[in-house]
Protein backbone atom coordinates (compact mmCIF):
# COMPACT_ATOMS: atom_id res chain seq x y z
CA UNK A 1 0.00 0.00 0.00
CA UNK A 2 2.47 2.66 0.72
CA UNK A 3 4.61 2.04 -2.36
CA UNK A 4 1.18 2.55 -3.65
CA UNK A 5 1.04 6.29 -2.44
CA UNK A 6 4.56 6.41 -3.66
CA UNK A 7 3.43 5.85 -7.07
CA UNK A 8 0.52 7.99 -6.88
CA UNK A 9 2.38 10.77 -5.63
CA UNK A 10 5.01 10.08 -8.43
CA UNK A 11 2.31 10.00 -10.76
CA UNK A 12 0.70 13.17 -9.69
CA UNK A 13 4.33 15.29 -9.28
CA UNK A 14 5.03 13.98 -13.03
CA UNK A 15 1.63 15.11 -14.55
CA UNK A 16 2.05 18.59 -12.54
CA UNK A 17 5.47 18.95 -13.66
CA UNK A 18 4.35 18.14 -17.62
CA UNK A 19 1.61 20.88 -17.43
CA UNK A 20 3.84 23.33 -15.84
CA UNK A 21 6.58 22.55 -18.98
CA UNK A 22 3.78 22.94 -21.70
CA UNK A 23 2.35 25.77 -20.74
CA UNK A 24 5.82 27.00 -20.78
CA UNK A 25 6.51 25.76 -24.22
CA UNK A 26 3.21 27.29 -25.31
CA UNK A 27 2.57 30.82 -24.48
CA UNK A 28 -0.16 32.34 -25.16
CA UNK A 29 1.05 36.06 -25.38
CA UNK A 30 4.56 37.52 -25.45
CA UNK A 31 5.91 41.39 -26.10
CA UNK A 32 6.33 43.04 -28.53
CA UNK A 33 9.04 45.75 -28.76
CA UNK A 34 8.81 49.10 -31.21
CA UNK A 35 12.57 50.72 -31.56
CA UNK A 36 12.68 53.87 -33.64
CA UNK A 37 15.48 54.84 -35.44
CA UNK A 38 15.68 58.68 -36.44
CA UNK A 39 17.81 59.19 -39.38
CA UNK A 40 18.26 61.75 -42.59
CA UNK A 41 18.08 59.22 -45.21
CA UNK A 42 20.50 56.38 -43.88
CA UNK A 43 22.18 58.42 -41.36
CA UNK A 44 21.44 58.40 -37.92
CA UNK A 45 20.54 61.86 -36.42
CA UNK A 46 22.97 63.57 -33.74
CA UNK A 47 21.41 66.46 -32.35
CA UNK A 48 23.42 69.88 -31.84
CA UNK A 49 22.83 73.68 -30.99
CA UNK A 50 23.72 76.29 -33.52
CA UNK A 51 27.85 76.03 -33.36
CA UNK A 52 27.66 72.31 -32.93
CA UNK A 53 30.12 70.34 -34.92
CA UNK A 54 28.97 67.11 -34.64
CA UNK A 55 25.16 67.54 -35.14
CA UNK A 56 23.99 65.75 -38.59
CA UNK A 57 23.57 68.17 -41.19
CA UNK A 58 21.01 67.31 -43.84
CA UNK A 59 20.45 69.32 -47.64
CA UNK A 60 17.34 69.81 -48.77
CA UNK A 61 15.95 69.06 -52.17
CA UNK A 62 16.12 72.91 -52.82
CA UNK A 63 19.85 72.65 -51.38
CA UNK A 64 19.12 74.13 -47.73
CA UNK A 65 21.04 73.17 -44.83
CA UNK A 66 19.60 72.39 -41.59
CA UNK A 67 20.61 70.41 -38.64
CA UNK A 68 18.19 69.60 -35.62
CA UNK A 69 18.49 70.24 -31.82
CA UNK A 70 15.57 68.62 -30.68
CA UNK A 71 13.03 65.86 -31.89
CA UNK A 72 9.74 64.62 -30.02
CA UNK A 73 6.75 63.17 -31.65
CA UNK A 74 3.93 61.12 -30.11
CA UNK A 75 2.92 57.31 -31.24
CA UNK A 76 -0.54 55.94 -30.34
CA UNK A 77 -3.45 54.26 -31.59
CA UNK A 78 -1.25 51.37 -31.94
CA UNK A 79 -2.48 48.44 -34.11
CA UNK A 80 -0.66 45.46 -34.91
CA UNK A 81 -2.39 43.31 -38.10
CA UNK A 82 -2.17 39.32 -38.65
CA UNK A 83 -1.18 37.46 -41.47
CA UNK A 84 -4.91 36.70 -41.86
CA UNK A 85 -6.17 39.99 -41.70
CA UNK A 86 -7.05 39.88 -38.12
CA UNK A 87 -6.34 43.20 -36.40
CA UNK A 88 -4.79 43.50 -32.41
CA UNK A 89 -5.49 47.17 -30.92
CA UNK A 90 -3.03 47.92 -28.37
CA UNK A 91 -4.88 49.80 -25.62
CA UNK A 92 -5.45 52.21 -28.48
CA UNK A 93 -8.21 54.37 -25.91
CA UNK A 94 -6.07 54.31 -23.51
CA UNK A 95 -2.69 57.32 -23.43
CA UNK A 96 -1.54 56.48 -20.06
CA UNK A 97 -0.90 52.03 -21.53
CA UNK A 98 -0.88 52.73 -25.37
CA UNK A 99 0.88 56.14 -26.39
CA UNK A 100 4.19 57.54 -25.77
CA UNK A 101 6.53 60.46 -26.42
CA UNK A 102 9.70 59.50 -28.90
CA UNK A 103 12.29 62.20 -27.56
CA UNK A 104 15.60 61.71 -29.19
CA UNK A 105 17.86 62.96 -26.87
CA UNK A 106 16.17 60.25 -24.32
CA UNK A 107 17.62 56.96 -25.66
CA UNK A 108 15.21 55.12 -23.03
CA UNK A 109 11.95 56.45 -25.35
CA UNK A 110 13.36 54.70 -28.18
CA UNK A 111 12.11 51.58 -27.67
CA UNK A 112 8.31 51.20 -26.92
CA UNK A 113 7.28 47.48 -25.22
CA UNK A 114 3.96 46.29 -25.68
CA UNK A 115 2.58 43.88 -23.46
CA UNK A 116 0.55 40.49 -23.30
CA UNK A 117 0.48 40.80 -27.49
CA UNK A 118 -1.71 37.79 -28.69
CA UNK A 119 0.62 34.73 -30.15
CA UNK A 120 0.81 34.66 -33.60
CA UNK A 121 2.22 35.74 -37.19
CA UNK A 122 2.05 39.39 -37.81
CA UNK A 123 2.46 40.99 -41.48
CA UNK A 124 1.37 44.25 -40.76
CA UNK A 125 1.61 47.39 -38.09
CA UNK A 126 -1.02 50.44 -37.76
CA UNK A 127 0.36 53.19 -35.20
CA UNK A 128 -0.97 57.05 -35.53
CA UNK A 129 1.69 60.02 -35.48
CA UNK A 130 0.02 62.33 -33.18
CA UNK A 131 -3.26 61.42 -31.09
CA UNK A 132 -7.04 61.20 -32.83
CA UNK A 133 -9.21 63.94 -32.05
CA UNK A 134 -11.66 61.81 -29.49
CA UNK A 135 -8.65 61.97 -27.04
CA UNK A 136 -7.20 65.06 -27.95
CA UNK A 137 -7.48 66.84 -24.90
CA UNK A 138 -5.44 67.48 -21.99
CA UNK A 139 -7.02 65.20 -19.63
CA UNK A 140 -4.97 65.07 -16.51
CA UNK A 141 -8.13 62.94 -15.07
CA UNK A 142 -8.41 59.96 -17.56
CA UNK A 143 -4.22 59.40 -18.52
CA UNK A 144 -2.29 61.27 -15.63
CA UNK A 145 0.72 59.35 -16.56
CA UNK A 146 0.86 60.29 -20.55
CA UNK A 147 -0.65 64.19 -19.39
CA UNK A 148 2.76 63.85 -16.77
CA UNK A 149 4.82 62.70 -19.45
CA UNK A 150 3.97 64.66 -22.39
CA UNK A 151 4.00 68.23 -19.70
CA UNK A 152 7.31 67.80 -18.51
CA UNK A 153 9.41 70.47 -18.59
CA UNK A 154 11.84 68.11 -21.00
CA UNK A 155 9.22 67.07 -23.08
CA UNK A 156 6.54 70.42 -23.47
CA UNK A 157 4.08 68.24 -25.65
CA UNK A 158 1.41 70.32 -24.33
CA UNK A 159 -0.03 73.22 -26.38
CA UNK A 160 0.19 76.95 -24.77
CA UNK A 161 -3.42 77.62 -24.81
CA UNK A 162 -4.47 74.05 -23.63
CA UNK A 163 -6.56 72.25 -26.52
CA UNK A 164 -4.58 69.07 -27.24
CA UNK A 165 -1.72 67.96 -27.66
CA UNK A 166 1.41 68.83 -29.87
CA UNK A 167 2.01 65.70 -32.18
CA UNK A 168 5.53 66.39 -33.41
CA UNK A 169 7.96 69.15 -31.84
CA UNK A 170 11.31 69.79 -33.87
CA UNK A 171 13.73 72.51 -33.03
CA UNK A 172 17.05 73.44 -34.71
CA UNK A 173 18.64 75.86 -37.70
CA UNK A 174 18.47 75.94 -41.19
CA UNK A 175 20.91 77.89 -43.36
CA UNK A 176 24.31 79.44 -43.89
CA UNK A 177 23.48 81.86 -41.14
CA UNK A 178 21.79 78.66 -38.31
CA UNK A 179 18.69 80.57 -38.53
CA UNK A 180 16.39 79.24 -36.18
CA UNK A 181 14.30 76.34 -37.20
CA UNK A 182 10.68 75.74 -35.34
CA UNK A 183 8.34 73.31 -36.42
CA UNK A 184 5.22 72.30 -33.87
CA UNK A 185 2.85 69.93 -35.21
CA UNK A 186 -1.07 69.27 -33.71
CA UNK A 187 -4.63 69.75 -34.91
CA UNK A 188 -6.36 72.67 -34.04
CA UNK A 189 -9.76 73.62 -33.20
CA UNK A 190 -12.38 76.40 -33.95
CA UNK A 191 -14.77 78.45 -32.27
CA UNK A 192 -15.42 79.44 -28.45
CA UNK A 193 -14.29 77.23 -25.46
CA UNK A 194 -17.16 74.50 -24.42
CA UNK A 195 -18.52 74.62 -28.35
CA UNK A 196 -14.89 73.63 -30.22
CA UNK A 197 -15.12 72.21 -33.35
CA UNK A 198 -12.84 70.12 -35.06
CA UNK A 199 -9.83 72.74 -37.84
CA UNK A 200 -6.82 71.40 -39.11
CA UNK A 201 -6.72 67.06 -38.21
CA UNK A 202 -2.78 66.93 -37.83
CA UNK A 203 -3.59 63.32 -36.65
CA UNK A 204 -1.75 60.38 -38.92
CA UNK A 205 -2.76 57.09 -39.29
CA UNK A 206 0.65 54.95 -40.54
CA UNK A 207 0.30 51.35 -42.25
CA UNK A 208 3.78 49.88 -42.61
CA UNK A 209 3.93 46.24 -43.82
CA UNK A 210 6.77 44.48 -42.66
CA UNK A 211 9.14 42.76 -44.89
CA UNK A 212 9.53 39.36 -42.27
CA UNK A 213 6.34 37.90 -40.58
CA UNK A 214 7.10 39.35 -36.58
CA UNK A 215 5.87 35.80 -34.57
CA UNK A 216 4.85 35.91 -31.20
CA UNK A 217 5.09 33.12 -29.30
CA UNK A 218 7.95 31.87 -27.43
CA UNK A 219 10.27 34.95 -28.93
CA UNK A 220 8.98 38.41 -28.62
CA UNK A 221 9.96 40.23 -31.62
CA UNK A 222 11.47 43.61 -31.84
CA UNK A 223 10.18 45.69 -35.06
CA UNK A 224 12.80 48.25 -35.51
CA UNK A 225 11.01 51.46 -37.63
CA UNK A 226 13.06 53.92 -39.06
CA UNK A 227 11.52 57.48 -39.57
CA UNK A 228 13.21 59.66 -41.86
CA UNK A 229 13.07 63.59 -41.38
CA UNK A 230 14.61 64.05 -44.51
CA UNK A 231 10.82 64.09 -45.88
CA UNK A 232 10.58 66.92 -43.34
CA UNK A 233 11.25 69.45 -46.34
CA UNK A 234 11.87 66.68 -48.73
CA UNK A 235 8.86 64.60 -48.77
CA UNK A 236 6.17 62.84 -51.71
CA UNK A 237 3.74 65.80 -50.85
CA UNK A 238 5.68 68.85 -50.84
CA UNK A 239 9.20 70.45 -51.46
CA UNK A 240 9.29 73.02 -48.65
CA UNK A 241 12.16 75.87 -48.57
CA UNK A 242 12.24 77.20 -44.92
CA UNK A 243 12.07 81.21 -43.91
CA UNK A 244 9.99 83.31 -43.18
CA UNK A 245 6.57 82.28 -43.49
CA UNK A 246 7.30 79.34 -41.68
CA UNK A 247 10.38 78.78 -39.81
CA UNK A 248 8.74 79.01 -36.33
CA UNK A 249 5.78 78.20 -34.69
CA UNK A 250 4.44 81.55 -33.58
CA UNK A 251 3.95 82.62 -37.77
CA UNK A 252 2.76 79.29 -38.92
CA UNK A 253 -0.63 79.11 -40.46
CA UNK A 254 -2.79 76.09 -40.90
CA UNK A 255 -1.99 75.78 -44.45
CA UNK A 256 1.64 75.83 -44.29
CA UNK A 257 1.03 73.34 -40.69
CA UNK A 258 -0.32 70.80 -43.03
CA UNK A 259 2.78 70.68 -45.58
CA UNK A 260 5.13 69.40 -43.25
CA UNK A 261 2.37 66.97 -41.25
CA UNK A 262 1.73 65.69 -45.18
CA UNK A 263 5.47 65.18 -45.92
CA UNK A 264 6.58 63.57 -42.26
CA UNK A 265 2.84 61.76 -42.29
CA UNK A 266 1.24 61.34 -45.32
CA UNK A 267 -1.79 62.56 -46.75
CA UNK A 268 -4.11 60.67 -45.32
CA UNK A 269 -5.01 58.76 -48.68
CA UNK A 270 -2.50 58.36 -51.76
CA UNK A 271 0.42 58.10 -48.90
CA UNK A 272 -0.26 56.24 -45.27
CA UNK A 273 3.57 55.95 -44.92
CA UNK A 274 4.89 59.81 -44.54
CA UNK A 275 9.02 59.37 -42.99
CA UNK A 276 7.88 55.80 -41.76
CA UNK A 277 9.34 52.58 -42.73
CA UNK A 278 10.50 49.27 -41.45
CA UNK A 279 13.91 48.20 -41.14
CA UNK A 280 13.64 45.22 -39.73
CA UNK A 281 11.89 42.85 -38.02
CA UNK A 282 14.21 40.64 -35.37
CA UNK A 283 12.06 37.64 -33.77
Amino acid sequence: MKNLKNYILSAAVLVAFMSCSSDDDNPVANNVTLEFNNTFGATPIVLGDATSASATVNTSDEGQTHHFEEVKYVISNIRLIKADGTEIPYNVNDLDNGATVINHALPETLNYVMSDIPVGDYSEIRFGLGVKSELNTLDEASFPNFYASAGENDTEMHWEWGTGYRFTKIEGFYGSNNDVLSIHSGSTVEGEEGSYTQGVDAYRDITLTLPTNATVGNSAPTIVINADFDYLLSGQSHTITLGESNATPSIHTAVEMTKFVENIGGNGTTDTTGMFSIQSVEN
